[in-house]
């Protein structure tokens, strides 16, 4: 990017006494095009696009190799990216955005789906492995492992040798409600996030889904 591109970036980042004003960038992790649109793989796509949804965060843009949209929620500076570069290549948009506009590990939040959850169920933790999800180990070849995970329940198959086509497939009719509901969810309680409380998002998201 330009010397112009590069100040703009910065000015956007700061407050009206001129204080840097730290950032979030919300990742959701997912595989770009239609083909893969209601894949269980792209759960994460999903909870950042209800998040852009709920706070009214304005049209995508194409940089850093991913869909990006900037906005705010509450008070916060925040990034929604959706990596364009296929799941095993996520960390190369992810890593570019948060170097250029200085986001620090703890203010990275990334949504993905989850195997080992029931369908719909969440859970948070800051840090840890990647467990075999590709889109997590590419994150951590290029930030680092310290950063917020929020994974997002697909159910397991069963049988190991059909997990691929069990993440490349759409959800069954019976199980979108569940998943958008979860979503509508995640969206409306993620400010509580943002101050750090996984606990009391946890928390709502399961009262939430007892509704």
């Amino acid at each position: 990017m330009g010397l112009w591109s590069n100040i703009l970036a910065r000015f956007r980042l700061m407050t009206h006494d001129s204080q840097p004003m730290t950032a979030f960038l919300l990742i959701g992790l997912g595989n770009p095009g239609t083909r893969y649109a209601h894949n269980r793989h792209n759960i994460g796509f999903m909870a950042i696009d209800a998040i852009a949804a709920k706070y009214g965060f304005p049209k995508w843009s194409q940089k850093f190799q991913g869909h990006i949209a900037e906005g705010k929620i509450g008070t916060h500076k925040v990034f929604l990216l959706k990596p364009q570069t296929f799941m095993n290549l996520s960390g190369e948009s992810a890593g570019t955005l948060a170097r250029f506009y200085k986001i620090p590990l703890e203010n990275i939040i990334v949504f993905h789906d989850e195997l080992d959850l029931p369908l719909a169920k969440i859970r948070v933790k800051c840090g840890g492995g990647h467990g075999g999800h590709n889109g997590l180990k590419s994150l951590d070849a290029h930030l680092g492992a310290d950063y917020w995970r929020v994974r997002m329940g697909i159910g397991h198959p069963g049988d190991k040798d059909m997990v691929s086509p069990h993440v490349l497939s759409d959800f069954i009719r019976e199980e979108v409600p569940a998943v958008e509901k979860l979503c509508t969810s995640v969206a409306k309680h993620i400010d509580v996030l943002l101050l750090r409380d996984d606990a009391g998002f946890m928390n709502k998201i399961t009262l939430d889904m007892k509704e």
